[in-house]
């Protein structure tokens, strides 16, 4: 069946409302590994409300795993992961001075998983399933935790977050002109984002570029970053795709391109060295 006019025209009314409330903005200056890109976020969800979300969601998480005994289990496994992080956390102003002033969070949590996490800002999780299966240096850990937090200082979550709700409305709109209803509850929240939605390639990009200069400028040899994902890439194929890989693809097209970019920042590595 052709769509009528009316339909057409509708089309392009629905998305022109969809898209109205989002603005584009540059969350992050570009760094030395040029992050350029501008997102668009969606007036109806602030920076403030999700951080708040994310910190509500977080106080949960750590609540559970208290419960269970696996918040912090190894002291001396804690003091590491969290010196690493703060080291990192240190050099977050080169891409947004406001992060400096974030309610940093660093746990390790006991659990099998091998994955790590960052939540809107600056709540970190990492999972001893990472440290035992992986078992990173200092400088592949520096990787990890900067990926990820590399994502909270974009704020990839909330241009996700935006993402759908634009959606949602227009499908709104849809639903309320024409009766139709939609096949799915397109209701976005702050864990569906976190722990189900996997990144988009542009995204686990952006995460490699500053992640590898966070580390670079915190002192960790940025091409552990390699080492890392080559690590990861074996265990996928040798006990199958870990959690932390199901959102974070590993490919050799991905450690060619950190090879280049680990490359790129190795002055700032030398600086942070002397």
């Amino acid at each position: 069946m052709k769509r009528s006019v009316f339909g057409k025209r509708f089309a392009a009314g629905a998305l022109a409302l969809a898209v109205a409330g989002c603005a584009a903005v540059q969350t992050t200056s570009s760094g030395n590994v040029g992050v350029e890109r501008k997102q668009y976020m969606s007036g109806l969800v602030s920076e403030a409300e999700l951080n708040q979300a994310a910190a509500q969601n977080y106080a949960q998480v750590l609540s559970q795993a208290r419960a269970q005994g696996a918040l912090d289990t190894d002291a001396a496994q804690t003091r590491r992961v969290r010196a690493i992080a703060q080291r990192l956390i240190a050099q977050v102003g080169a891409f947004r001075p406001d992060a400096a002033g974030w309610n940093w969070e660093v746990h390790v949590i006991a659990q099998d998983e091998v994955n790590a996490w960052c939540m809107p800002g600056g709540k970190i999780a990492v999972y001893t399933g990472l440290i035992k299966r992986i078992q990173p240096t200092d400088a592949e850990l520096a990787a990890i935790i900067g990926h990820e937090m590399a994502h909270a200082l974009r704020e990839h979550s909330r241009e996700q977050v935006s993402q759908k709700m634009a959606t949602s409305i227009g499908l709104s709109v849809l639903t309320a002109i024409t009766g139709v209803q939609s096949v799915s509850d397109l209701g976005s929240s702050l864990s569906e984002v976190m722990f189900e939605l996997p990144n988009s390639r542009t995204h686990e990009t952006e995460a490699d570029l500053i992640g590898v200069e966070l580390a670079a400028r915190a002192g960790y040899d940025p091409r552990a970053a390699v080492t890392l994902w080559q690590k990861m890439a074996a265990l996928e194929q040798g006990r199958g795709q870990p959690e932390f890989l199901s959102t974070h693809p590993s490919s050799s097209t991905r450690i060619a391109d950190l090879q280049a970019i680990s490359e790129r920042v190795m002055p700032l590595y030398e600086q942070a060295r002397r």
